[in-house]
């Protein structure tokens, strides 16, 4: 029995610690706005697109 209490142990810290290692996903994503709307580099938000 302390043999499997061990590895539960074990694998219940593990888990954890290997989904951390993986890192946040900080990556770029591509940005999608609403119909109408288009996104500004320069204010980081969706804004009316200006038609004439």
């Amino acid at each position: 029995m302390p043999i499997k209490a061990a590895l539960t142990a074990l694998a219940l810290t593990l888990v954890p610690t290997l989904g951390l290692a993986m890192g946040c996903n900080s990556e770029k994503r591509a940005q999608s706005c609403a119909e109408g709307t288009s996104w500004d580099a320069q204010s980081q938000s969706c804004v009316k697109q200006v038609t004439s």
